[in-house]
This record gives structure tokens, sequence and C-alpha cells, in this order.
């Protein structure tokens, strides 16, 4: 019971980090997103709110986010600075979230009895899978007539996005993956009470469901997508498939998903490159993000730059973070 209450406290990913960009940002940042307007568009069956930012010619970056968020939860700071750093930014609110149409007709699963089911061994209802999640990617970038881009993910994003380079990797230019975790059962559960706040934040009502939502939290996404979530498992075997150019991002001081959940990731993903950041927990602190995206930046551009050269993308395998191997920290 322990390993699935983890994917539970996923819901608290990224909630009050700060983002950046590579470029020093605008002192008044506040507004960013809102500057851009969201559209609609029929992808995989579902109504799709997204928003396009940077030059049409610019490398594309699917963003996706994590549980129950929308795309207001990367923040203005951060998706301003990957503007600046010459991106084309393909947000989006996931299903169940945002602008995005919402999955209420499924109601509302009891998520102790069907973390029971799980524990011993049952399978789980869930209104919709990750892999569902994956294809709303797929296919709003064919809605969109994206051949490949670039794949962002964080937390339960990041689970997305690796879900899509290994089943979808004709469409994936990189991975990049931000504290995130392949499920694996032997990896660590929340630490230092990491998730003392989820009941709170799970059972909003009010004013406070109102502020959360106003950040980009959905509190009714909350159990269906941890539904899908422990639906999908130990996605191990998946992971280790993964052929396309990688970076794992991870913080050195992440109590939700530890270290090590990371460093697995990296470990599984052959070529891989691991950043570790000291003072970044599960989120996105201001003083971290110049580095987070200047690793970020680094990393797409060898992969543009092999592209144009016609080159492989270089192998970094020494730097993944496997036994033997110390991942890059910063």
């Amino acid at each position: 019971m322990k390993k699935q209450l983890a994917s539970v406290l996923l819901m608290l990913s990224l909630m009050g980090s700060q983002q950046a960009r590579c470029a020093e940002p605008a002192a008044d940042l506040t507004g960013f997103l809102d500057q851009h307007e969201m559209a609609n568009i029929q992808a995989n069956g579902i109504n799709i709110a997204y928003k396009i930012i940077g030059e049409p010619t610019a490398p594309p970056l699917l963003m996706i986010m994590g549980l129950s968020a929308s795309h207001r939860l990367w923040g203005d700071a951060f998706i301003e600075r990957l503007a600046h750093a010459g991106y084309l930014l393909v947000l989006f609110d996931n299903r169940d979230t945002g602008e995005t149409q919402r999955m209420d007709e499924f109601g509302q699963p009891t998520i102790w009895w069907e973390m029971l089911k799980n524990l011993v061994g049952f399978e789980v209802n869930a209104a919709y899978t990750l892999e569902d999640m994956a294809m709303d990617s797929v296919a709003l970038m064919d809605a969109l007539n994206i051949t490949d881009a670039h794949i962002v993910g964080a937390s339960m994003g990041g689970m997305i996005a690796q879900i899509i380079a290994a089943e979808h990797p004709e469409r994936v230019r990189s991975l990049v993956s931000i504290m995130s975790t392949t499920g694996a059962p032997h990896l660590p559960s929340p630490q230092d009470g990491a998730g003392d706040d989820l009941t709170d934040i799970a059972g909003s009502e009010g004013e406070r469901r109102s502020e959360l939502e106003a950040i980009g939290l959905h509190v009714d996404a909350m159990p269906r997508q941890l539904m899908a979530i422990i639906k999908s498992g130990d996605r191990t075997e998946q992971v280790k498939t993964i052929s396309v150019p990688t970076l794992v991002i991870h913080g050195e001081d992440d109590t939700l998903l530890p270290p090590p959940h990371g460093k697995h990731t990296a470990a599984m993903i052959e070529g891989s490159r691991l950043v570790m950041f000291a003072g970044m927990g599960h989120n996105l602190p201001e003083n971290v993000q110049p580095d987070l995206v200047a690793a970020m930046a680094e990393h797409i551009d060898s992969v543009e730059s092999s592209r144009l050269s016609g080159q492989k993308a270089p192998d970094t395998t020494s730097t993944a973070g496997e036994e033997g191997k110390p991942p890059i920290t910063n």
C-alpha cells in the first residue's frame, strides 16, 4: 500500500514552484501565459485546449504537465525563458484539467478500495490510462501538423513522455523527463512527510478549491488520473526500450520522488544523461531554474545540431547515473 500511496503524492508536483528561461526574464513576469490565447481542437476523440508560443520555425517542444495540473503550472517565468531561448512551445491541458474536456461522466473512484485491489493483485478500474493520455499528445501533434518534437514531461507528465518515447519514437526528437519515475516497486516511498497536505488538497472545497484551480491544479481530476498511474504499474521494461536522446532531470532534495527514482529512470535508458540539482526538491526553485533550462537547452540544441548535420545524436551514457558512473550534479 505504501508504494501505491507514493503515486497519490504526485499531485503535489510543481505546486508553488517558480519557473525560468535561459535569457534573463523581464522584470514583471506576471501574466506571460495569459498574453497568449488558448485554442481548442479535436484530437483522440476529445476536445483539447492548447496554446503555441514562439516562432513557427523554431524547434518544437511539447510540454506535458503532471497529475491534476493544467499547463498553467509550468509558470510564467519558465515558459517565457524557454520561449526566449528560441523554442516553439506547445502547451496544452491534459484531459480532465484546465480548459480541456473533463471526464466527469466517469464519476470518482473509491481510492482506498482501488488501492486495496491493486495491493492484492486485482486490476484497478480506471476511467482512462496513461497510454490514453500519451495518445492525446500524439493526436494533438497530428492535429497541429507537427511531425516530431522534443517531448518534455514533469512528474506524471514525465511518465506520459516516457510512454510516447517508447511507443512512438518516430514522433520524438528527444525526451526530457523531469522529476519522474519508472514506477519500479523497489524505489523508495515519499520521505519526511512529503504528502502531509494531500488530504486537505484532495478534499478542497469552496475558496480553497478555487485557489487551487487558479494556479492550475484541478481537484476532480486527481482521483481519475491517480488510477491511470496505478493501473500503469511498473513501466521499467517499457522504459528500457527508449532509444531517443534522453535527458533526465531530478532534484537531490526531492522527498516526494526521492533521487533513486530519477537515477533508475536514467539507468534504464541507454545513452541517457542524468542531471541532479542540489537545492531542488519536487519543484523548480527559482535559484535552480537558470541552470536547469541551460541543461535543457544544451540537450535540445545538441540534438538539433546533429539533426541538421545528419549525424546521430551524441551518446552520453557516461553521465547516465548507473552504478560506477556518477551523474552530473549542478
